[in-house]
């Protein structure tokens, strides 16, 4: 291995060797502490230290490092408290997450890192919103990911190269190339020679470096890092090297050939690097024994520590509370539930209308989404937006919903606010992963908050086939963390839009395509909110209670009215289905004792099983007949109008009605 130190003083490689050293010397303990139990699980980044360490030494402190299982070297560089990283490991209270998540799960403002969570690659498209966020504030900054070359197979490796490429965001796109993810070799995972080979189809710089040198690890990192400083651009970084321990210690290395560990033991980055500055006399052997007994010294301390610590002692209300960021935005107007007003508008125009405010209100905001700029969006919600807040905050984006959606994590690590708009809700499933185990769990994981809304238009009744008119809200109803809201009318629609996008909460906001252009409604020109958590009570009644939200709001009243002057119904809007109004339903369970609780998404598993299931064992005493249900066929939606009325609920609604006030 050859060691080029350039213009580096004796001062800096001396630094270097002890950075480089010290994760070297907390493995082999970590690895002892495993065979004894005291940890649970342990992924060794022994042989590849020197990418973490050199990567990250080469960096301004303040920069943003993202880095995956194996790069506690990025952790020890930027000084965080061993006893800290210890606790975390231990899974003590003390530790970055309360015991709530593992190993290197977890971000810290105070060390600007962000932390990985188990599905490799989201991280990648998380660093390009807060390289984007850098780059609208004109702050001259880098971002730096990791990613491992099994990890590089993911959809989430390209999206996020080539979100960072049309947008001209500085991030360091760092591989780490060990030659396996976990037992797959390279030859089963892609067919390019190597990865900088993928840099010209992003239209990107690709760079290739020994990983297991430092010295030309930190010196081409500092490098681009300089320049992307300078002309914001993402660069492709490749990092040859290998790991001397199995993916992680359970799965072992029988499926490793044994001459690769004879070939790569050689190029041990911490002998190799220890045996030079020995060469260089820029350290002595007494010199560096006392470096490491120090380290040692250093790790012991810490662990006496952290053994002493109590387990985490369970506290069920605070569990629940840390899932949702509680903070008010600053800036936030009180202007709650104003009166409607004579003017009348069409939900179309309330969305828009909101969206506009809220950018006034909320100068961090930024918009994000297909066609959503000079287009105005596929539903010209956002027409106009463009010569009024310009491009930097009404962004079009390429077809990549999970990039996006990571990058609005980025953007909330950084202070800025997003709203993403799913062009169909339909196509929400190509960013799943990032809402459900991204967005939704990063406040409780390590109290980061997602300031961030998806709007989500929704809903069959316009024939538009199996993939533009799913209901999809059960889904993420489904998930703590998230706030979902479904307004039936323009004044809801204006006021939930504009309380989701000023709560700093990850929001999916569903917006019914069939109630855009088809109702109008009075609507006050000026900003307010409606509250999160609040049903509406659309019609008041004695004979039944109808629990329901969307476009059903509407079925229930024109039923309703079509039964006639005898009938006398609750029809409860839910408006916002997480945190749903339990408070409301019970208060009209105990007046009626006859509920339908109806959907138009399909029936089983629905939203309303749980209503119906939480109505039965909480009002249970209050009931005169069964809860029921009702929803759409358990089918795909169909595109011919008539499959499609027959899949739609209406009509089953309406004998249920007729059946409940019978009973």
């Amino acid at each position: 291995m050859k060691f080029d130190r350039k213009h580096y003083s004796d001062d800096t490689l001396h630094n270097l060797y002890h950075a480089l050293v010290k994760p070297r010397l907390i493995e082999e303990k970590m690895l002892i502490l495993l065979r004894q139990n005291r940890v649970s699980k342990w992924f060794s980044g022994i042989g590849q230290e020197a990418i973490a360490v050199g990567a990250t030494a080469a960096l301004e402190s303040d920069e943003y490092v993202l880095p995956l299982h194996r790069n506690l070297g990025v952790f020890t560089v930027r000084n965080c408290p061993l006893p800290k990283l210890f606790a975390q490991w231990q899974g003590k209270k003390e530790g970055y997450t309360k015991g709530r998540d593992r190993s290197f799960h977890f971000g810290t403002h105070d060390e600007h890192i962000v932390g990985m969570i188990s599905h490799l690659g989201p991280q990648l498209a998380v660093a390009c919103g807060i390289a984007l966020a850098d780059k609208l504030a004109e702050n001259p900054k880098v971002t730096l990911v990791f990613s491992g070359d099994g990890g590089a197979s993911e959809g989430d490796f390209h999206e996020a190269l080539n979100v960072a490429a049309v947008w001209d965001l500085p991030v360091i796109f760092l591989v780490e190339n060990n030659g396996y993810g976990l037992s797959t070799p390279n030859s089963e995972q892609f067919r390019c020679r190597s990865f900088i080979d993928k840099g010209i189809g992003y239209g990107m710089d690709a760079f290739q470096v020994d990983g297991n040198n430092i010295l030309e690890v930190y010196d081409t990192v500092q490098q681009l890092a300089r320049n992307l400083r300078k002309r914001p651009r993402p660069v492709l970084l490749e990092a040859l090297t290998f790991r001397m321990r199995g993916h992680e210690e359970a799965s072992g290395t029988k499926y490793v050939p044994q001459e690769l560990f004879e070939e790569w033991g050689k190029k041990d980055p911490v002998l190799n690097y220890e045996n030079y500055i020995l060469e260089q006399n820029i350290l002595t052997t007494d010199e560096i024994e006392k470096v490491r007994q120090n380290i040692r010294q250093e790790i012991e301390q810490a662990l006496s520590m952290v053994f002493d610590l109590p387990e985490v002692n369970i506290d069920t209300e605070e569990e629940m509370a840390d899932m949702y960021y509680t903070r008010v935005t600053s800036g936030n107007p009180s202007n709650e539930n104003p009166p409607a007003g004579e003017r009348a508008i069409r939900f179309v125009d309330a969305i828009s209308e909101s969206l506009r405010q809220s950018m006034e209100q909320f100068p961090e905001l930024i918009l994000m989404g297909q066609d959503i700029a000079d287009y105005g969006g596929v539903f010209k919600i956002t027409d106009g937006f463009v010569s009024k807040f310009g491009k930097d905050r009404v962004r079009n984006t390429p077809l990549c919903e999970s990039a996006i959606l990571g990058a609005s994590l980025g953007l909330s690590i950084k202070g800025y606010k997003a709203m993403v708009e799913m062009q169909f809700a339909d196509f929400v499933t190509s960013g799943f992963n990032q809402i459900v185990n991204n967005l939704a769990k990063s406040h409780y994981r390590w109290g980061q908050n997602a300031d961030v809304v998806v709007r989500m238009p929704t809903g069959a009744n316009t024939a538009a086939g199996p993939f533009h008119s799913q209901s999809n809200e059960a889904w993420f109803f489904h998930t703590p963390g998230l706030k979902v809201v479904y307004p039936s009318n323009p004044y809801d629609a204006k006021g939930l839009l504009n309380a989701a996008l000023a709560d700093p909460n990850p929001y999916l906001y569903f917006e019914h395509k069939y109630l855009y252009r088809s109702i109008s409604g009075p609507v006050p020109e000026e900003y307010y909110t409606v509250p999160i958590g609040k049903a509406a009570l659309v019609s008041e009644g004695e004979d039944l209670t109808i629990v329901t939200y969307g476009l059903c709001v509407h079925w229930a009243k024109e039923i309703i009215a079509e039964l006639g002057v005898d009938v006398s119904v609750d029809i409860i809007d839910l408006r916002t289905l997480l945190p749903w109004d339990k408070e409301a339903v019970a208060k009209s369970v105990q007046k009626t004792g006859r509920i339908l609780v109806v959907h138009e998404d399909t029936l089983s598993g629905g939203i309303g099983a749980e209503i119906a299931a939480w109505i039965g064992e909480n009002c249970f005493m209050y009931l005169d007949a069964p809860v029921m249900r009702e929803g759409s066929l358990d089918t795909a939606v169909p595109f011919s109008p008539a499959l499609e009325k027959n899949f739609l609920p209406r009509k089953r609604m309406e004998e249920k009605i007729k059946k409940l006030l019978a009973y």
